[in-house]
């Protein structure tokens, strides 16, 4: 991730978005600390699918039970 002073970023704003629609994520700083983050827009979608091909192949380890199952071992868990 490069960095990029406030200056900077004012003066080359252009140049800068055309870096982030490639793909490159830029931090912007002011005196020397992190302010904002500029990133591709598609980077939260990306991310968001591959959150889910991960809960999908972690799924496909887990046995199914049926729901009547599933009650009937936590009512037998509870004293009345």
């Amino acid at each position: 991730m490069n960095t990029i002073g406030a200056f900077e970023a004012k003066t080359h704003l252009p140049r800068l978005l055309d870096r982030v629609e490639h793909g490159e994520t830029l931090t912007i700083t002011r005196h020397g600390k992190p302010v904002a983050h500029l990133i591709p827009v598609n980077t939260d979608r990306k991310r968001a699918k591959e959150a889910a091909a991960r809960i999908v192949k972690r799924r496909q380890h887990l046995k199914c039970v049926p729901l009547d199952e599933l009650i009937s071992t936590i009512h037998d868990g509870h004293r009345y």
